[in-house]
């Protein structure tokens, strides 16, 4: 609460009236009670150039309306943000299953066999079972990085 004192308006004839929204604002209030009702049914009436609620009928301020639509264009954003990464993870999903099909479509064939694109040398179903040998990814994407810069 403010130590302020309150400087009542001076009238015309002599009344001192004190205003309620400054003692409102005297205690650190706004100039006046604001209520507005929750329901998101908004009509837009462009001629009369108003806002109202289409459940109670209550006129609805144009801050309040703002307030509405940035929170629902907010939350669109984010649900897109979300789909765009699930949408992301997906594909790095199917690139490796595309890759899993393509190997099979080959070793399917009678004659042929996969090779492997470093040393060119044959891979077999048979050399794919068991205990295979594994090595990071990121540091093959390092070492490939590194021969092309060469």
């Amino acid at each position: 609460m403010s130590d302020k004192p309150i400087e009542p308006g001076h009238f015309i004839h002599g009344v001192d009236v004190v205003d309620i929204g400054d003692v409102r604002i005297a205690r650190g209030l706004t100039r006046r009670p604001y209520e507005s009702c929750r329901h998101r049914s908004m009509v837009y009436d462009t001629q009369e150039r108003r806002i109202w609620c289409e459940d109670c009928e209550q006129e609805i301020e144009p801050f309040d309306a703002f307030k509405v639509i940035t929170e629902n264009m907010d939350s669109h954003v984010k649900r897109l943000i979300q789909r765009e990464q699930s949408l992301k993870e997906a594909e790095t999903k199917a690139a490796r299953s595309r890759a899993v099909k393509a190997l099979d479509a080959i070793w399917r064939t009678k004659d042929q066999t996969p090779c492997c694109p470093h040393c060119n040398e044959g891979l077999l179903p048979e050399d794919m079972l068991g205990r295979l040998p594994r090595v990071s990814r990121e540091l093959t994407r390092a070492k490939r990085k590194k021969q092309e810069g060469k």
